[in-house]
């Protein structure tokens, strides 16, 4: 399994990254894990959008999922042709917010390009990938990831405040996404972001390999970001997302 970072900047895109992004590949199959603000125009640079198999969607805020709308208009309106029409998976009405947010007619107006699938309970397969799916603690609908292939396992936080479920759905991954949108600091409000010290503390207590802070904020400062987690007891190889990143996980 082979992870790109396409982008990593949380909250929206920042002067050296679109929002997140994430390019997952195994055996030929190539899947995209988010789509957000600017991920489109970066994803181009490393893949063809034509050669996406599937997407897979955390939640519907913009920074998760705004370039769906540049994706179907690259899918369904090529010179060649429409491209074959793909499953999306995302939180159960996906289909009606992308089309509204495009301004279509209708809720399913995006539905020649993307077949829309509610994230369902338990594992699933996509391509060559089991997938699984846990609630996060955030304002609105959200998940975290598991993706597994070839005995290997990528965990990936999406976007959450501290949680023992995300804890467990991580338990012995290879490789950690893990959002770090927060710096230390008083009066943080609950259930929304991890700091990257609780990032690196989640990974701990996961027993994770390998931790990647992602999800920077373009106003905090990275390094100092990096410095936190490497003080939350983590004791594997930790390291900041950077567009082209890529992972042999």
């Amino acid at each position: 399994m082979r992870v790109t970072v396409i982008g990593c900047s949380g909250s929206f895109p920042g002067p050296d990254s679109p929002a997140s992004c994430y390019l997952v590949e195994a055996d030929g199959f190539a899947m995209l894990l988010e789509l957000g603000s600017g991920a489109l125009g970066v994803l181009q640079r490393f893949h063809s959008p034509y050669d996406i198999g599937a997407v897979l969607l955390s939640h519907l805020h913009p920074d998760h999922c705004m370039d769906m709308c540049g994706f179907y208009v690259a899918r369904n309106y090529h010179p060649d042709g429409r491209a074959p029409r793909i499953p999306v998976y995302g939180p159960a009405d996906t289909g009606a917010q992308m089309s509204r947010a495009y301004g279509l007619p209708s809720d399913d107006g995006m539905d020649e390009a993307f077949a829309f699938h509610p994230l369902p309970g338990g594992a699933w397969e996509i391509g060559p990938f089991t997938v699984t799916a846990v609630r996060t603690p955030h304002p609105v609908e959200a998940y975290a990831f598991r993706i597994e292939a070839g005995g290997r396992v990528l965990a990936y936080s999406g976007d959450t405040g501290e949680s023992s479920d995300v804890v467990e759905l991580a338990r012995g991954a290879d490789l950690f996404l893990c959002e770090a949108s927060f710096l230390d600091g008083p009066n943080l409000p609950p259930e929304l972001h991890l700091t990257a010290r609780e990032a690196g503390e989640h990974a701990a207590r996961a027993g994770a390999g390998r931790l990647v802070l992602t999800h920077l904020v373009p106003w905090n400062d990275a390094n100092r970001s990096l410095a936190e987690a490497k003080s939350s007891g983590f004791g594997g190889p930790i390291e900041l997302a950077h567009v082209g990143a890529v992972y042999d996980v």
